[in-house]
C-alpha cells in the first residue's frame, strides 16, 4: 500500500497541472497477456515521465524485449486526471462519445439512490476504452511507475493466484468437493460442484451460467461472449436477478407457458401500475405484508395469502411496511416477456 500512495503524490502533481496519468506497473517478467506503456526514458520510483506510445498484448519475443529495453511498463489500466482536462480531451479526440454522454446525462432520471443515465442516448456512444479513445491521443498523456505487487486480474488464472489454495494447488471457492484433481481454480455459487481426476481447469458456477476451460485458454473466454452475443443470448446482457427501482426479481424456472420470479419489493417502494395483454399473473407472499390493487379493489396480502391478477387486469403492488416484502410470481400465458407491460403510472419515471 505503501508503494502506491507514493505513486499517486506522485502523479497527483502532474494531475493538478493539466496532465492525464497513467500508472505503469514496473514488470517482473515478459507477460504475454497484458498491454505496455512506453515512458521517454527509465524511471525511478518518484519520477514522472511523458508517454511514447501504448502497444498491445505482445508476442513472447516481444515482451522479452520490452523487459530488456527497461522503458516499457505493463498498463495497469488506471488513470489520474481533473475532470475538465479529460472531458476536454475526450470533446477533441472522441467528439461522438462526448456528445452522447452529455445526451445520456442531460436526459437521465433520479430514483432513489440511483441516477439512471438515458439509454437511448448512452446506447449511441461507440463502445472504446479510454486508451484508445483519448490516452494514445493526446499529448498530455504522462506515467508514473508503480511497484506494488500488482496484478491484473483480468483472466482467471489471475484470480487463482490471489487466492488460499489446498496442498493441490487448488482454489476452491463455495460448495465444493474435489478427488484426484491438482492446480484447478472452482467457483462455485449456487449448487454443489465436483470434479474427479483432473489439472490445470476452470470452473466456475453462477445461478446464469456455468464455465469450463482449460487454464491454457483461459484468454479465449471473450470467444464465446462474441458467439453469445451473435447468437443474441440474453445472458450477455442481464443476470437472471435483475435490480429495479422497488427491488429485484430473480427468475428461478421458467417453461414453454409458465414463469416463476422471486421477487423483492423494498419497504415503502411500489411497483408500476400496469396491465399484461398475453400473461396472468398469481402472487404468493412468503414474507412481509403487500398492498394489492386489481382493476382499483385493493387489499392486503399476508404471508401465506396469495392472489391472482387475470389478464388484462390492471393492477399494482406496494409495500407498506418496514421490512422487505419477498413473493413468489407465477406467470401463465402465450408470451412472457418484460416487454408485454403497459404502465398507466410510475414512480420512477419509466415509459
Amino acid at each position: 500500500m505503501h508503494s502506491f500512495q507514493k505513486a499517486v503524490r506522485v502523479g497527483l502533481s502532474s494531475a493538478q497541472d493539466g496532465k492525464l496519468v497513467t500508472f505503469g506497473i514496473k514488470p517482473t517478467h515478459a507477460e504475454t497477456g497484458y498491454g505496455y506503456v512506453q515512458a521517454s526514458t527509465s524511471l525511478k520510483a518518484d519520477q514522472v515521465s511523458t508517454v511514447e506510445r501504448f502497444v498491445e498484448k505482445p508476442d513472447l519475443l516481444t515482451a522479452q524485449a520490452y523487459i530488456e529495453d527497461g522503458s516499457y511498463y505493463w498498463n495497469s489500466g488506471m488513470f489520474m486526471f481533473k475532470a475538465p482536462v479529460f472531458l476536454g480531451e475526450l470533446s477533441q479526440h472522441q467528439p461522438d462519445i462526448y456528445r452522447q454522454c452529455q445526451l445520456a446525462v442531460k436526459s437521465a432520471l433520479k430514483d432513489l439512490s440511483f441516477t439512471r443515465l438515458d439509454p437511448g442516448a448512452f446506447a449511441k456512444s461507440p463502445s472504446v476504452s479510454v486508451d484508445y479513445a483519448v490516452m494514445e491521443k493526446t499529448k498530455l498523456a504522462v506515467v508514473v511507475p508503480l511497484d506494488a505487487g500488482w496484478s491484473d486480474v483480468g483472466a482467471w488464472p489471475a484470480v487463482q493466484q490471489v487466492l488460499p489454495q489446498d496442498l493441490h494447488g487448488n482454489a476452491l471457492r463455495g460448495d465444493v468437493l474435489v478427488e484426484q484433481t491438482a492446480n484447478c481454480h472452482v467457483h462455485a455459487e449456487s449448487r454443489l460442484v465436483t470434479l474427479v481426476g483432473v489439472k490445470d481447469m476452470i470452473v466456475v458456477e453462477t445461478s446464469d451460467a456455468v464455465l469450463v476451460a482449460h487454464k491454457d485458454s483461459a484468454q479465449d473466454v471473450k470467444l464465446l461472449v462474441d458467439r453469445m452475443k451473435a447468437l443474441k443470448r440474453t445472458e450477455v446482457d442481464a443476470h437472471r436477478e435483475v435490480f429495479r427501482p422497488w427491488g429485484s426479481y430473480d427468475s428461478i424456472d421458467q417453461g414453454e407457458r409458465f414463469q416463476v420470479k422471486r421477487i423483492k419489493v423494498n419497504p415503502g417502494a411500489k411497483l408500476s401500475v400496469q396491465m399484461h395483454h398475453h400473461r396472468a399473473e398469481h402472487w404468493v407472499v412468503v414474507a412481509g405484508t403487500a398492498k394489492v390493487t386489481i382493476d382499483g379493489s385493493t387489499q392486503l396480502v399476508t404471508e401465506n395469502q396469495s392472489v391472482y391478477i387475470p389478464i388484462g387486469a390492471v393492477h399494482s403492488l406496494e409495500n407498506p411496511g418496514k421490512m422487505d416484502l419477498h413473493l413468489i410470481e407465477v406467470q401463465s400465458g402465450a408470451y412472457l416477456g418484460e416487454d408485454d407491460i403497459v404502465r398507466f403510472q410510475d414512480n420512477y419515471g419509466r415509459a
